[in-house]
């Protein structure tokens, strides 16, 4: 598959309508679920919707929050898709004042503050984002209810970065690299508005962490149920966080094999079993690679020997997932359109995914 931007609005165009189906059918699925939550005294628990009215449905919170991404993500670019009128309404039913403020209470109690850290807290913000971007009166409604638990899981980024003394290098969702690139454009938001504190806390913590790193050892990669590439996650949050300049000599060190190895991480992983909910993480470790790959291409010179071999790899991972996001198991299903309209995207919006 080619991935140009040329033939990734060509696919989004053709499989967009797909993709807000799948996540519309998502968000109100209320079962199968993965319920958190932490009993302190005996007592009733609430179920899952309770406690979550607006983010009930797609099997956990992060992935319905990943699926409302989606939504508002196509609806900015596609807004005449024959689905918009649908997906406006369904958000409209869900994201509303009483269920925010429940979502929010979850998230101020002290024994359930740290529900989702960091990779549903990324995404919340990510959401919170593209709603505030968007142009539409009805994303404009949506970011005004989205905003006061935005304010909260910004607090909580700012308060826990500087506690955590050894980020987690994992393809899993304790992903620090990845929380953080997620965190950024909500960070940037606050800061055109005057408040860089979340965007000087994430840049802080990225160069505490990465700047020093060297010589990854990548060709460990994959783990058995990644959705993520620990070397690119971290790879991208370094394209975004240093100068231009700065960032060749830093890729330079850190994968010095390029373009040759490692091939662990140029070669996409085999998916043996996509109902299994551990091993089709392997389908999103495809999709997401296939994303850092173009993200990491873009910041290369035109004549740098890294860039064909790049993009053809990235090619590849698209070509081996990219057929399971619609149509195929829900281990699958439930969240894997959010790493096509990741990848497909990446650049379509204002410049990046970053902005």
């Amino acid at each position: 598959m080619q991935l140009d931007p040329t033939s990734r609005r060509r696919a989004l165009h053709e499989l967009g309508d797909s993709y807000l189906h799948v996540a519309l059918s998502n968000i109100v699925r209320e079962f199968p679920v993965f319920p958190w939550y932490v009993a302190t005294r005996p007592g009733t628990y609430p179920t899952h919707r309770e406690a979550h009215p607006v983010f009930y449905g797609s099997f956990d919170w992060h992935s319905c929050v990943e699926m409302h991404w989606v939504i508002v993500r196509i609806l900015r670019l596609q807004p005449d898709t024959p689905l918009a009128a649908q997906a406006t309404a369904q958000l409209h039913s869900l994201i509303t004042p009483k269920g925010m403020a429940t979502e929010r209470a979850f998230f101020l109690d002290p024994d359930l503050g740290n529900f989702e850290r960091p990779y549903g807290w990324g995404w919340y913000l990510t959401l919170a984002a593209e709603a505030h971007r968007s142009q539409s009166t009805a994303a404009s409604h949506w970011a005004a209810l989205l905003r006061p638990l935005a304010d909260t899981i910004e607090q909580q980024f700012i308060d826990w970065l500087p506690k955590l003394t050894y980020p987690q290098r994992t393809g899993l969702h304790p992903n620090t690299a990845f929380a953080l690139f997620l965190a950024r454009p909500w960070a940037r938001i606050r800061a055109e508005d005057g408040d860089s504190s979340l965007l000087d806390a994430i840049e802080l913590a990225a160069f505490r962490y990465f700047l020093r790193d060297a010589d990854y050892p990548a060709r460990y990669e994959p783990s058995g149920a990644d959705f993520l590439s620990p070397a690119l996650t971290e790879a991208v949050l370094m394209r975004h966080v240093l100068d231009p300049q700065e960032y060749i000599p830093w890729l330079d060190s850190f994968l010095p094999g390029l373009p040759d190895g490692p091939k662990e991480i140029l070669y996409p992983a085999d998916v043996s079993d996509p109902t299994d909910g551990q091993i089709a993480h392997l389908h999103g470790l495809n999709l997401s690679r296939a994303w850092a790959w173009l993200e990491i291409a873009s910041a290369l010179p035109n004549d740098d020997p890294r860039q064909a071999p790049i993009l053809e790899s990235a090619s590849r991972h698209a070509a081996a997932s990219l057929p399971f996001v619609t149509g195929s198991d829900y281990a699958v299903e439930h969240w894997l359109a959010v790493y096509a309209t990741l990848l497909l995207t990446f650049d379509l919006a204002e410049g990046t995914t970053d902005e």
